[in-house]
């Protein structure tokens, strides 16, 4: 299908100011947006409160307005401007709340204006969770035992029939906002108030808990033929309980059989399908009983998400380009990938390689916060990392926070060690760490954190592994010892303080040995077709260094 004729200007809604919860990732998605619109030679009309993003330069759209993203100012621009469309799935929660409001409002009927990406009616049976929760029965997918709230009155009623602990969703948030799990009714009643002022039309779902299964997300595609992609499956390194922004993720899935990823996939497509969202990106999030493998969905974000951004710099895939395309009428086989020239976007992107988000918090900044993490948020950013493996990406991942850690190295940790295990703080990686050199199992780590053990036993590895380091505190560092430090993902400097040596010396014997950095590509093909434009990681995985007598 060719581009769209019918409409020749766009308005672009962007997220606002940077906040916990609602950042920079969709300032990238915007920006992505802007330049694939003007691309096709749309005028673009953005609105954004934030000026310190790059989609608000000059050069980014035809008009800029820097106003307050509010729907009676947003009603005012579209009144001066008349765009034929508006594209709302791009400036996360913010841009799809506001689109909804002027939905309702009834100035996208006034002025005639079509909503491209989602419809209101895709956008509310994703987002309203009475709604979620009806399509996915009616498609035949399990999700929670749960209901709808609109008063305290009427959650206190739900709660008696679902029991502790629970889950209480807000409708229409982002990031987590007003959610929350609930052990008791005291805690219930406190935490359903903060979820209804917190929500966009009072709205909360109380939802039996899965606290403790395992939890996956899937990026997933759609064009305007019905064609539908996957572009990039994430598992959550912590179980559910925790944000997804707050986890640690792993791309692409790591403890899910071929069968059960599958199964996984076959349901995402049936959800975008049913919920509707005619072209672009949806994050769609699960949760696995580690037990017995049943699976539940959770929800679905029916726009271009946090996760959306990591998934696209994990394979190479430019979601929110392709997205922006897919809403003006092109389908994903008309669309080409700017890595192969060659292959079209509907096909599916390829991981060869391991790819570890860790998030970052500032709480030394907010004295007052609670260091747990929880359902709501707390984030302020967060590093990427590709590696061969999960160990190497994991090490390089941590030595990117920028708080000095080497890798997974013993630090000064504050909290006695099964409070450190049992409650998702931002330093459980390390206490995980500390439990394995004190001689505790994987299964006695894993009853306290109900961390997968694929994930535990990598870690028990690089513990033990630097056991083996150890061995050579006062002789030279044999050559396969130190090459496999290098894979597992330890830098010079951390081989080099375990063995009480300094950086430098490490280095040279490296050299010396031949032991030298290897730049894999990532291409979205894992080499099946040429990369014109790829970009590279860096790995010590090269099968060509070999030992010479």
């Amino acid at each position: 299908m060719p581009k769209r004729t019918d409409i020749k200007k766009i308005l672009l809604i962007g997220s606002g100011p940077i906040i916990i919860g609602q950042a920079c990732e969709f300032d990238y998605s915007g920006s992505q947006a802007c330049k694939a619109l003007k691309e096709e030679g749309y005028e673009v009309i953005l609105v954004n409160s934030n000026p310190a993003t790059i989609m608000t330069d000059p050069e980014m759209a035809n008009k800029i307005y820097l106003e307050p993203l509010i729907p009676e100012i947003v009603a005012k621009i579209i009144e001066k401007e008349r765009p034929d469309a508006i594209l709302p799935t791009l400036g996360g929660q913010t841009a799809l709340n506001i689109a909804t409001e002027l939905y309702e409002m009834g100035i996208i009927e006034k002025y005639n204006i079509k909503l491209i990406g989602a419809n209101y009616y895709a956008i509310k049976k994703a987002e309203d969770r009475q709604l979620f929760k009806e399509s996915m029965k009616k498609i035949g997918l399990r999700v929670p035992e749960s209901g709808i709230a609109h008063n305290l009155d009427e959650a206190i009623e739900i709660v008696k029939k679902i029991g502790f602990p629970v889950i209480i969703r807000p409708a229409y948030t982002l990031g987590g906002t007003g959610s929350s799990i609930a052990y008791n009714i005291e805690e219930f009643e406190e935490f359903a108030e903060i979820g209804l002022k917190a929500s966009l039309i009072s709205e909360i779902l109380i939802e039996e808990s899965v606290v403790g299964w395992k939890e996956y997300e899937l990026e997933v595609m759609r064009d305007l033929k019905d064609n539908v992609v996957i572009i990039c499956s994430i598992e959550n390194f912590d179980p559910m309980g925790v944000h997804t922004g707050d986890s640690i993720t792993v791309a692409p899935v790591q403890t899910l059989t071929d069968k059960e990823y599958q199964n996984m996939r076959d349901a995402a497509i049936k959800i975008i399908r049913e919920i509707g969202v005619e072209t672009g990106g949806s994050n769609i999030q699960f949760a696995i009983n580690p037990e017995n493998g049943e699976m539940v969905v959770i929800e679905m974000n029916p726009r271009v998400s946090r996760s959306s951004a990591l998934a696209s710099k994990a394979t190479g895939f430019p979601i929110a380009k392709i997205a922006t395309k897919l809403a003006v009428g092109y389908t994903l086989d008309e669309i080409p990938n700017d890595i192969t020239k060659k292959t079209p976007a509907c096909f599916e992107p390829t991981i060869d390689y391991c790819v570890v988000k860790i998030p970052k918090f500032n709480f030394e900044k907010f004295p007052g916060a609670n260091p747990f993490l929880t359902t709501s948020m707390k984030s302020v950013g967060e590093v990427m990392a590709i590696g061969r493996t999960f160990k190497e990406a994991l090490q390089k991942a941590l030595r990117s926070l920028e708080e000095s850690f080497l890798g997974l190295e013993d630090i000064n940790l504050k909290m006695d060690l099964e409070v450190g295990l049992k409650y998702p703080n931002p330093y459980r990686l390390f206490y995980i760490k500390k439990a394995f050199k004190e001689g505790k199992t994987i299964e006695e780590v894993y009853n306290f954190c109900k961390i997968d053990r694929w994930f535990l036993s990598n870690i028990r590895e690089i513990v033990d592994f630097e056991k083996e380091i150890e061995k050579f505190k006062n002789r030279e560092i044999d050559f396969y010892i130190l090459k496999k430090a290098k894979e597992m993902g330890f830098s010079d400097k951390h081989i080099g303080k375990i063995l009480g040596k300094d950086e430098i010396e490490i280095r040279k014997l490296r050299k010396k040995y031949g032991i030298e950095v290897d730049y894999k590509c990532v291409d979205t093909c894992a080499g099946e077709f040429i990369a014109y434009t790829p970009y590279y990681y860096s790995t010590y995985e090269n099968p060509e260094v070999i030992k010479i007598e």
